[in-house]
């Protein structure tokens, strides 16, 4: 028997492409349809994306990719997430007067990452030319595309507060000094002209090759780094502590800096291998939560009845707190995910989940580790009790003003597969740079401002961001790419999704549309950092008797509207080679395209 679905899965053998935004999914699909792969659909989209959903979005931020290809047969990380800038000590941001980094304006911004991330995807795994992937976003810039109601209300939300505090984002997206009407076409000449230029100084060199790398010099070592230089030099704005601050980023920050491919951390659970970023980022919590689950009867559990919810929660609340304690980009010292992924840890981290909902953060203790574990411990408490108190709901989604992010999944009739989640260099982060057309990131607002921490600032180190791209591999040659943004929601909604999908033999389509669930209960990634201890948000529709059970259980549910929590997107390819993809109803602008 078949269950309703606000969409089609989709179905096919030649290609599919899935992204937050229905104009961006078609340009990745004109990738594959024109001979190119999966990679040069990825860029292609990606690029479209800063365009069509710059609240979400742009080149300014970062974007950590999982790659498998078909010739090589593994699974790849590209690291387009920019480290901290020279000038970003913990000392320099404690003389400004601040005990944590901002969320918005210019000290929040790391190195931006995306742009070389998407042309080491573009030089080493893909097979178009730059013209080819970046005149699609060009076309957006130059001529302009129907401007989504939420970017239209982001920047009526902004207005008064660019107007009297970052003058050129006022320029940008105010013209005429009105915010631009919901599906109004509306267009970034400033930004389409740098993209131009950026082009035709690459193609002043022969070969597709040569013309990438002068792409990336002329971002990183050539006239978009000067003037990012300039800018950052001579601003000091309004930021969320209520001061004015410069930025600390510079040129030779950006010129000395290059994305990354790295092997990617990976979890065995019910003949699948998932595959996530290292613990520079969130993404092993999807795998310790998987760990965890690995000792419960989840197929034998209503994957829209209360026990399901609460266990699932009750495991991520404990892997999140592990996140706490040993994930960053610590350097010569990695954090333990071998130990933290084993048997023996799990099962002693598994007796902790009980009947009722848990209120206290419950971080592991490791062998070897007890110094980390004992000097995190008493900074979260006093966290806890310093901003812990303060409690935004999180809706479905960050709030307009706070940013969030955009995904790509795409794989090709070859078999290779992109999940991707760029974020950052939203238009409300930071003021826009006027040569340019874009602004920069707010990443840094991740690190802490308390040394000996594996995520303290520190020069030359990543943020520990929550983009969280996932694939994975079964042992009978099916694979799966997905992912969705939404800042620490993000790998407790994929959780959901995979697990419907694995233990229940829900299709893509059907486990993105059942009711979706969260937690923030742990420590929020975003300024300003709190948390409510025993907080689930949980769509309404969901079962009364599992909302009823779920309150009694002593959950602090808060209850979200029907279709308004997640943006999961999600690409499958069968041991047979049929393609599948699906996208989220919610927000209706995600869209999955295939043949």
């Amino acid at each position: 028997m078949s269950t309703f679905t606000t969409r089609p899965e989709i179905l096919g053998l030649f290609g599919v492409v899935t992204s937050t935004h229905w104009i961006a999914s078609a340009v990745g699909m004109s990738m594959l349809e024109r001979g190119g792969n999966a990679f040069d659909a990825a860029v292609a989209t990606g690029f479209v994306l800063q365009v069509v959903e710059p609240h979400l979005n742009g080149p300014g931020g970062d974007m950590p990719a999982l790659v498998y290809s078909a010739a090589r047969g593994k699974v790849e990380v590209i690291c387009g997430q920019g480290p901290a800038p020279a000038g970003a000590t913990i000392a320099h941001y404690r003389s400004e007067g601040l005990d944590l980094i901002p969320g918005d304006g210019m000290l929040a911004t790391v190195i931006p990452g995306s742009f070389d991330g998407w042309m080491l995807m573009l030089r080493d795994y893909g097979s178009l030319d730059l013209r080819t992937v970046l005149e699609p976003a060009i076309h957006y810039a130059e001529h302009g595309h129907p401007v989504l109601p939420r970017v239209s209300q982001t920047i009526a939300e902004m207005a008064e507060f660019f107007r009297t505090e970052w003058p050129t984002s006022y320029a940008m997206w105010l013209p005429g000094g009105a915010p631009p009407r919901p599906n109004s076409n509306f267009s970034n000449p400033t930004l389409a002209a740098t993209w131009t230029r950026v082009l035709a100084e690459a193609e002043a060199r022969r070969g597709r090759e040569a013309q990438i790398e002068a792409a990336r010099d002329a971002f990183y070592r050539g006239f978009v780094a000067e003037a990012i230089d300039r800018f950052v030099s001579d601003t000091s704005v309004m930021d969320a502590s209520g001061s004015r601050h410069k930025g600390v980023l510079t040129g030779a920050d950006m010129a000395g800096w290059q994305a990354t491919v790295e092997a990617s951390a990976s979890y065995d659970y019910q003949g699948w291998t998932v595959h996530k970023t290292g613990a520079w980022g969130q993404g092993p919590v999807l795998l310790q939560s998987l760990a965890l689950l690995s000792g419960f009867d989840m197929a034998g559990i209503d994957p829209n009845g209360a026990d399901f919810v609460h266990t699932v929660t009750e495991a991520m609340k404990l892997a999140y707190a592990d996140r706490e304690v040993y994930y960053g980009d610590s350097g010569a010292e990695p954090p333990p995910l071998e130990a933290l992924l084993s048997d023996q840890y799990n099962r002693q981290r598994r007796a902790l989940i009980g009947k009722e909902a848990s209120f206290d953060l419950r971080p592991g203790q490791l062998p070897g580790y007890e110094a980390l574990f004992e000097r995190s411990r008493a900074f979260l408490s006093a966290m806890d009790g310093k901003h812990g108190v303060v409690f935004e709901p999180t809706m479905g989604h960050l709030a307009e003003e706070r940013g969030d992010t955009v995904h790509v999944d795409v794989i090709d009739r070859w078999g290779n597969m992109v999940s991707v989640t760029p974020s950052g260099g939203w238009l409300q982060s930071s003021p826009t740079i006027p040569e340019l057309g874009f602004c920069l990131n707010s990443r840094a607002q991740m690190f802490w401002l308390t040394p000996d921490l594996p995520n303290s600032l520190v020069p030359g180190r990543r943020p520990r961001t929550t983009l969280t791209p996932t694939i994975a591999l079964h042992a009978d040659g099916a694979a799966m790419a997905f992912g969705t943004p939404g800042g620490d929601q993000q790998d407790q909604w994929q959780l959901s999704f995979f697990l419907r999908h694995v233990h229940h033999g829900l299709n893509l389509q059907e486990a993105i549309d059942m009711p979706l669930f969260h937690t923030a209960h742990i420590p929020a990634s975003f300024y300003p950092r709190s948390r409510e201890p025993g907080h689930l948000m949980i769509e309404s529709s969901a079962p009364a008797a599992t909302l009823d059970s779920l309150a009694a259980r002593g959950h602090k549910l808060e209850l979200a509207r029907p279709w308004t929590v997640g943006r999961l997107t999600a690409a499958r390819r069968d041991a047979d080679g049929l393609l599948r993809a699906a996208a989220t109803p919610r927000l209706m602008q995600a869209y999955a395209i295939g043949r």
